[in-house]
């Protein structure tokens, strides 16, 4: 059985939950919808930051009681307030020894994206037609359709210096959203399961935080 750390009530502490508690019975649907629009909230004044671990806890990876079994990966929507999201999937057996299996640039700024998510679901499609002999994680240009409707373009892209460090404040967080020290970078951090249908389609949904599968929230790989 997979276990979801819940970010009030994370051990360590090292971060504040922006959503504030409620006494709504936490049922699938609206526990879903707080992890959803937390990130909605971070687009208006805010009281919560990330609080970085201590300097002797900095090369200690947080363990995770996700069950292993499956494929399940984690996936982090980030970009600054006013520029537009990347999304990022990790291998979570090495999440920072390897390079991310996809970091892509979509065309949405942030503040699109989650006017988007207050629908309670956001399906982005990404459609190509490059060379079906690559991998399809390997696509440089994608398509991009956000709830039905073309917005523009995604874009693979190398890791930067500042992917580096921000995925590393990263390390220690499983699942939820909220800003990182510089008030101007906004996250949304998931568990994705993975299927693939073919070498011409993958799709990626994420799991709810009582640790089941919907799609409310879902990234398409299509390529022809």
């Amino acid at each position: 059985m997979r276990t979801m750390v819940d970010l009030g009530r994370e051990r360590s502490s090292h971060l504040r939950v922006i959503n504030s508690p409620t006494n709504v019975d936490c049922a699938r649907e609206v526990r879903l919808r707080r992890t959803l629009r937390s990130l909605i909230e971070c687009l208006i004044p805010y009281c919560c930051t990330y609080q970085s671990p201590p300097s002797d806890q900095d090369d200690t990876v947080s363990s995770s009681s996700s069950d292993k079994t499956g494929a399940v990966i984690t996936g982090t929507f980030f970009g600054h307030r006013h520029g537009h999201v990347s999304f990022c999937l990790q291998d979570d057996t090495h999440p920072l020894s390897r390079p991310p299996l996809l970091l892509l640039e979509l065309a949405v700024p942030t503040a699109a994206l989650a006017r988007e998510m207050e629908e309670g679901f956001l399906r982005i499609a990404l459609r190509s037609k490059s060379n079906r002999r690559s991998n399809i994680l390997d696509v440089p240009v994608w398509s991009m359709y956000c709830n039905g409707r073309k917005v523009g373009f995604a874009v693979k892209r190398e890791v930067t210096e500042n992917d580096v460090v921000f995925l590393r404040l990263m390390k220690s967080v499983s699942v939820g959203a909220g800003v990182v020290p510089n008030g101007e970078t906004l996250y949304l951090r998931a568990k994705f399961e993975r299927v693939t249908g073919s070498s011409d389609s993958d799709a990626f949904h994420m799991v709810n935080p009582e640790g089941s599968y919907g799609q409310e929230l879902s990234i398409f790989l299509l390529r022809s």
